[in-house]
């Protein structure tokens, strides 16, 4: 097992994203991050306390409710009321981004209803993809290979990105 982010990098990796964030949607008055259950929307809740401190961008953080392994079987839900995000900008997030499935099944239900832009945001992009999805902002881009697995613990003191 390999360390590839400390607590310290996973945080700048935070800052940046949540800036380019502010960039991309500086002429936006509420900006919705939609964090895929897990990990994803606690990369979301930071995302908006970033965005939060640095602009005067209104955020509204969700929750995204999906099977990861299986999505197609179950229902997909949000934790907040899917009408609320017509026509507004929406970023898809998550922690890890490898063959795309995850993402590309939530995407599918922000589909359901007109929407201003979806942007995707990732802390780790292995690029692995099966599915026609791209992240617009990752934290790290990794080359890695199919049978290495990722791990991103997000825990508030001591955080780290682990290969093996």
């Amino acid at each position: 097992m390999q360390t590839i982010l400390n607590q310290q990098q996973i945080q700048q990796k935070i800052t940046r994203l949540g800036h380019q964030l502010i960039e991309v949607a500086f002429d936006q008055e509420v900006i919705y991050l939609g964090g895929i259950v897990g990990n994803g929307y606690v990369l979301a809740q930071l995302l908006a306390a970033v965005i939060a401190q640095n602009s005067a961008l209104k955020v509204v953080c969700f929750e995204i409710r999906l099977n990861k392994d299986e999505p197609w079987n179950e229902g997909i839900t949000f934790s907040i009321d899917q009408k609320d995000l017509k026509n507004s900008y929406i970023v898809l997030i998550d922690d890890v981004v490898n063959s795309g499935k995850t993402m590309q099944y939530a995407l599918l239900k922000f589909l359901e209803q007109a929407t201003k832009a979806i942007k995707t945001v990732a802390l780790i992009d292995r690029q692995h993809r099966r599915y026609p999805i791209k992240t617009d902002f990752a934290g790290l881009s990794l080359s890695t290979t199919l049978k290495n697995h990722v791990e991103v613990d997000l825990s508030p003191t001591d955080g780290k990105v682990f290969l093996y």
